[in-house]
């Protein structure tokens, strides 16, 4: 399979997600273009433009932690642990556009700055998701057809876990993040077996591997070998944690760089099951 450009800006062992990357880079060059503008008909557009996107993000969040509320009630300090990545973009978005009517109401100056800044941050944000699909492959990435050693020393092709949607996390353990989702994870295998999921650990040797899982007291099916990195190599990434969803056809439906949260984790599950599911079992 052709390698595909990363999902994620490697900056030494610090991965950060495209995505993210993408929203900032959009809202700095709208923040430009509503300030230029605003000059231009004299009126200083930068702190009701700041409002807009503070405001945005703010009910982004609330938007997500919404649709998940019977998740987040059991784990309430869980709404501000954005590294998650569980954001609503709608109810940002309409959020933002509704403050700044009322912005425009108040000072109607504002108007032309306004509107100019949110068409910027729309057509910027908007090109980039669509360059990050592109660069990736887009969402139809096949199970890569790699042979891999399993903990019971069994061959094991990933292409062979076709039939049902899959999940597929690539890990390590001196990977503080791998860490802490690996008990979701685990329960999330044990409550689905509608599911495959598959753990395939990055670099390290089977004695490693075996010793942090009954270490931790773990006992998970479907843990794979892959010293070579094979698997990173064959979709480009090379953060820890990645996880990659595939749909019952073995299609690549969304990559998630990072840390799992349990609404995170529902959210995914739900894109790539029919019907979608309720949210996953968490720790407690």
């Amino acid at each position: 399979m052709a390698a595909s450009v990363t999902s994620s800006l490697q900056l030494g062992p610090l991965a950060l997600p495209l995505p993210p990357l993408v929203l900032a880079v959009a809202a700095m060059l709208a923040l430009a273009v509503g300030k230029r503008l605003g000059r231009s008909v004299g009126v200083d557009a930068e702190p009701a433009l700041l409002r807009m996107f503070l405001l945005g993000l703010v009910a982004s969040r609330l938007g997500f932690v919404w649709e998940w509320r019977a998740v987040y009630l059991h784990e309430p300090l869980g709404i501000l642990d954005i590294r998650d990545g569980g954001w609503e973009a709608v109810a940002g978005f309409a959020a933002a556009c509704l403050y700044g009517l009322v912005l425009v109401q108040r000072q109607p100056a504002l108007r032309k700055p306004l509107m100019a800044a949110t068409f910027a941050l729309l057509v910027s944000w908007s090109a980039g998701e669509v360059a990050i699909a592109t660069g990736t492959g887009g969402s139809r990435q096949p199970l890569p057809a790699i042979s891999l050693p399993a903990l019971d020393d069994k061959t094991v092709e990933l292409a062979g876990f076709v039939g049902k949607p899959t999940v597929v996390n690539l890990w390590a353990t001196w990977c503080p993040p791998c860490r802490r989702e690996m008990p979701l994870l685990q329960q999330a295998q044990a409550a689905h077996p509608e599911l495959h999921f598959v753990f395939v650990n990055q670099g390290e040797a089977r004695d490693v591997i075996l010793r942090y899982l009954q270490g931790q007291g773990m006992v998970l099916q479907n843990v794979l070998i892959d010293e070579r990195k094979a698997t990173g190599a064959a979709f480009n990434e090379q953060a820890l944690p990645t996880t990659l969803f595939f749909d019952v056809k073995g299609r690549l439906v969304s990559t998630r760089v990072g840390a799992l949260s349990e609404a995170t984790l529902g959210e995914r599950l739900g894109a790539i099951q029919d019907p979608a599911p309720g949210p996953v079992p968490g720790p407690r």
